[in-house]
């Protein structure tokens, strides 16, 4: 897992954090999805895979539904963290947020039931399937 944080999307941060991911998992050899976002669709982005040999999978034109796992993770994000904390003024600068974050992600990566896991997290539902 790899993720970066910017204070916009762009380009450099799509590819920052793609190269994170392959440096922390050289051997894998993963096919990526994503939207067709201008990140996902430029010349710079195409070349990073092809130089790694990964194929890309691209939603269809005008279907978001096509993403809705990482739509729904984000989704839990704003609404189980941030909303919450920015309503309570938690966030006092851009550096709390990312720390606040950071432990949202590894509390839902390792802790945090899924139902469609039976009850488990995404990494133990993981570590049963291999």
């Amino acid at each position: 897992m790899a993720y970066k944080f910017g204070r916009s999307n762009n380009n450099q941060l799509v590819f920052d954090t793609f190269t994170s991911a392959i440096q922390k998992h050289p051997q894998a050899t993963p096919l990526v999805h994503s939207d067709r976002g201008f990140q996902y669709t430029s010349y710079g982005f195409k070349k990073i895979l092809d130089a790694q040999q990964i194929q890309q999978s691209m939603s269809r034109v005008g279907k978001c539904i096509d993403n809705g796992p990482i739509e729904a993770f984000w989704g839990k994000i704003k609404s189980e963290r941030f909303h919450i904390r920015r309503k309570q003024k938690y966030y006092a600068d851009y550096q709390t947020i990312i720390e606040d974050i950071t432990r949202y992600i590894e509390f839902y990566n390792h802790h945090r039931p899924q139902h469609k896991f039976k009850g488990l997290s995404p990494l133990e539902f993981r570590a049963l399937a291999a």
